[in-house]
């Protein structure tokens, strides 16, 4: 299978998780609604507003997903990638406001708690949904690691945040039904909000570093160095690395030295294998290779060869 087969594949595969995605997050909120509805929950209601926030999002990461796997053109030139990260950015400032529309609930409730009812049919339909949600969030994030996809893997992580939303809850009104103590339903719904704010504060933080052109892994740019050290024979080194990051896509830049007494064509055949295996390493790479004689003064940390 060929380079542009496989991105092609995994865009389609990507589309199609998001896409139901959708669907999803709406039955979970109609399950979720209904087990408030059987209560009256502070506690239920918080969990269902999540949700609310849920389909929303789910909905800008489709329209994100589609933006961001349109082909290059004339004035995008690197590709829509970067619609992702505008997309996860959207989705962390999303949870923010879930947590606190949970906050303003649930901190009324601290004053004036009320005991829920039918908490043990609530419960059952509340659990039902959070087993749905954990299971698409595990598929979302994997999936969105592996295709590269920062706006599906923030779509899981946001889904996963309200899968402890639930387990929260559940624990918040068994100890309140346990013990007799209604307090504890809006208190649960307090720490609750808490974790969710602090998710969204870190997705949005990590999404703003992907717009910020933030560099390869470690990882990534020791499998680039190593594709250079094994296949850069006949030049004399490479220097001024530079790396960056946008959604699947990985672009690399580097300046390649040679003999000032090289032929082209053999600058370029060497250009064409380093192309290659660092293709292989880092899918969905672009290159950018400036080829330049000996005696030119080095920038930045140099990759030997020999």
């Amino acid at each position: 299978m060929t380079g542009g087969h496989a991105q092609g594949d995994g865009a389609s595969r990507t589309r199609t998780l998001a896409f139901w995605t959708i669907p999803l997050s709406l039955l979970v909120l109609s399950i979720k609604l209904l087990a408030w509805y059987v209560t009256g929950s502070v506690a239920l209601l918080s969990d269902g507003l999540e949700s609310i926030v849920n389909v929303v999002a789910s909905i800008a990461t489709f329209v994100a997903i589609v933006y961001a796997s349109k082909p290059a053109d004339h004035d995008h030139q690197f590709g829509h990638h970067k619609a992702e990260y505008i997309s996860a950015v959207v989705e962390g400032v999303a949870i923010v406001v879930a947590a606190l529309l949970i906050f303003r609930e649930a901190f009324g409730e601290v004053f004036h708690p009320v005991m829920p009812t039918d908490v043990g049919l609530g419960l059952a339909v509340n659990i039902v949904a959070s087993l749905i949600n954990g299971v698409w969030a595990y598929v979302l994030i994997r999936a969105g690691q592996s295709l590269r996809s920062p706006a599906m893997v923030a779509d899981g992580k946001h889904i996963r945040t309200d899968v402890v939303t639930s387990v929260g809850v559940v624990l918040g009104l068994g100890v309140a039904l346990a013990t007799g103590y209604a307090i504890f339903d809006p208190l649960i719904a307090l720490l609750v909000a808490a974790h969710i704010l602090y998710t969204g504060w870190r997705l949005i933080a990590e999404s703003v570093g992907g717009l910020m052109d933030v560099a390869l892994t470690n990882d990534e740019e020791d499998a680039i160095r190593q594709a250079i050290r094994e296949n850069a024979e006949g030049s004399l080194g490479v220097h001024d690395l530079k790396t960056r990051r946008a959604g699947s896509a990985a672009f690399i830049d580097f300046h390649l030295v040679v003999h000032e007494t090289m032929p082209v064509g053999d600058a370029h055949d060497i250009c064409d294998r380093l192309e290659a295996a660092i293709k292989k390493a880092i899918p969905g790479a672009s290159l950018a290779i400036h080829v330049e004689p000996e005696g030119e003064k080095p920038h930045g940390v140099r990759v030997r060869i020999n």
